[in-house]
């Protein structure tokens, strides 16, 4: 059989129309969402290794929130060259690099969790506040100094006069293709590394906690089943959201390289990347789960507003008469 029959060059209208009002429909959301988590964590200190990485999440995703209009606005079919060579050479780069510092602070998080269960009393190098600010330094340079750069200084050829579905490809030298080959190599084998790792830490700290619960006797149903929910809307979070792009991107890639881009392809892997963005949005919720901190504040910031929460102020209170 002949795959060739199954390529296209063109840009399904109906698609790219559907998916531009779905990206805009996410941006408000996540922006809200995301300029509170930015407001919360300027006024939360750094004192715990927890705090630092969730800062510097909450930094990651908002970056990526920002891309989201310019990611719409390119899908539309009357875009003007010069924009969508725009969003090819550096919106996208930008998102690209944003989520998969989101992703490898999610693992960090992760382990920082699993540290504190193993050694809850004794310290460790996991445990340092500065060891936290390096390896979020790190992820930062790395991903942003390692491949965002790189991969814009390599788009660097002319845009062709016409619109094609392997547009943003045709933007990049050999050299840039090469690089952009290897780059979503490396980038699926961090997530599928961190996915590991993710799955992992949660499942001890659930096995560790409820142990706890056992040896001390303790009957607290209701503190069990927090902490099953916890761990299973962590899980169901990145799952859902990472998964799917993960699953599709590297044959997507291959075909885009290769210049054979099949239709179903290309449906499945724009809805997958669509769906990696609903994490900008649920990513905001899951610190009041991870982070006593952060929801405290929240509770402040909205009680200051008038805004009663009832259940979560008595949830703050019962955590502060328990501290």
């Amino acid at each position: 059989m002949n795959l060739n029959l199954f390529c296209t060059d063109s840009e399904d209208t109906t698609l790219n129309i559907a998916l531009s009002i779905l990206f805009v429909l996410v941006f408000p959301c996540a922006l809200i969402l995301n300029g509170m988590a930015s407001w919360i964590s300027l006024h939360l200190k750094s004192t715990s290794t927890f705090i630092v990485y969730l800062k510097n999440l909450v930094a990651a995703d908002l970056l990526m929130t920002l891309t989201l209009p310019l990611m719409g606005a390119s899908l539309q079919p009357g875009i003007t060259v010069e924009l969508r060579a725009f969003t090819c050479r550096y919106s996208d780069v930008i998102f690209y690099c944003a989520l998969y510092t989101s992703i490898a602070l999610m693992g960090l998080i992760s382990l920082d969790r699993f540290f504190k269960i193993v050694k809850p009393c004794g310290k460790s190098l996991g445990q340092n506040v500065m060891f936290s600010h390096v390896m979020s330094s790190l992820v930062w340079l790395i991903l942003f100094g390692g491949t965002c750069i790189p991969t814009m200084i390599l788009t660097d050829k002319p845009p062709p006069a016409g619109m094609s579905k392997n547009f943003c490809m045709e933007l990049k030298s050999v050299h840039g293709l090469r690089l952009h080959g290897y780059v979503v190599l490396l980038m699926e084998a961090e997530f599928w590394f961190i996915c590991a790792l993710t799955v992992f830490c949660y499942i001890f700290i659930t096995v560790k906690v409820l142990q706890s619960f056992r040896n001390s006797g303790s009957n607290n149903s209701q503190g069990k089943k927090k902490t099953k929910l916890r761990v299973f809307l962590i899980l169901l979070v990145f799952f859902t959201c990472f998964v799917p792009l993960h699953i599709m991107r590297i044959p997507h890639t291959l075909q885009e390289v290769y210049g054979c881009t099949q239709v179903w392809s290309e449906v499945l892997y724009k809805l997958s990347l669509w769906l990696s963005t609903t994490n900008t949005c649920l990513d905001p919720l899951l610190y009041i789960f991870l982070c006593r901190e952060y929801k405290n504040k929240l509770a402040d910031m909205m009680k200051a507003r008038g805004i009663s929460l009832c259940w979560w102020i008595d949830e703050k209170e019962k955590d502060n008469s328990t501290q």
